[in-house]
């Protein structure tokens, strides 16, 4: 793949799929959350240790839905346990991603094949995640969007010759805070392994499906993201483990193998029907 010049060209998203806001979801610039294609529910997301975590059910096909929550286009580069939904390399800010229209709603629904088609989302044990499979297990388990506002169109020239006018020069919000967290999560999860109740999570590559995208032209306002979006997922069990999930719901009576294990004699006749 070429490398991308600052004028990028990034692929446009079908403004037909406007959908009312989620709640629950994460961000400020754009809200991101976790659907669950099978059922068609929206994942529920548990805040911990300043993380966002969803729990996903293995072998589930899911989508990341997207809202604008901006008047103005907006870039977003997004990437799955470490690769970028779009181009599969190793994910990096300064990739190719979604362009969203002001207001926009839509939902990635798997690794982009083509302008046509692209690999299903889907929930799996760690060894059978595309990232592993392509030789990238360690940065499985997490859902990321860097989202860029658009370098705004130069002003017209003065119609009569005079001074240009003094122009400050503003950061985006840094990152450090971003990574910092990020390396505190990690910590956690480390120490936390032996307490899992079951294989880590990752996102397979799917069955192909139809999802059509255009290219549009976006500049980015500034070199480093305006916004970065960390979403993390795993199983509810292990969910349940690290203490993202304070226990289990209660659970129906489940039978028993001998329920009166100190009965004697034979097996009687059942109640004669009446």
């Amino acid at each position: 793949m070429k490398p991308l010049s600052p004028l990028l060209s990034a692929l446009a998203l079908a403004t037909g799929a406007l959908l009312a806001a989620p709640a629950h979801a994460v961000g400020r610039l754009v809200d991101v959350n976790v659907i669950d294609r099978d059922s068609g529910a929206q994942l529920p997301v548990y805040r911990h240790q300043g993380e966002w975590w969803v729990a996903g059910r293995p072998g589930a096909r899911y989508a990341i839905q997207v809202r604008n929550a901006t008047g103005a286009r907006v870039l977003g580069v997004m990437a799955v346990d470490g690769v970028n939904v779009v181009s599969g390399e190793t994910a990096g800010w300064d990739q190719t991603g979604y362009v969203l229209s002001g207001r926009q709603t839509t939902q990635i629904t798997g690794w982009r094949k083509s302008d046509a088609e692209v690999a299903a989302f889907h929930f799996t044990a760690l060894p059978n995640a595309y990232a592993a499979r392509t030789g990238r297990p360690d940065h499985v388990g997490v859902i990321g969007v860097a989202v860029f506002r658009e370098q705004a169109a130069p002003p017209p020239p003065p119609i009569a010759p005079m001074p240009a006018p003094s122009l400050r020069r503003e950061a985006a919000p840094a990152a450090g805070d971003a990574a910092r967290s990020s390396a505190a999560t990690a910590e956690m999860e480390e120490s936390a392994v032996a307490k899992q109740a079951a294989p880590r999570l990752g996102t397979g590559h799917g069955a192909r499906e139809d999802s059509w995208v255009g290219h549009t032209q976006f500049e980015r306002r500034g070199s480093r993201p305006d916004e970065v979006i960390t979403l993390r997922y795993d199983s509810h069990e292990n969910l349940v483990a690290l203490g993202v999930i304070p226990g289990y719901p209660p659970q129906a009576q489940r039978p028993a193998p001998f329920p009166e294990s100190t009965a004697r004699g034979y097996t009687p006749d059942p109640p004669t029907w009446r």
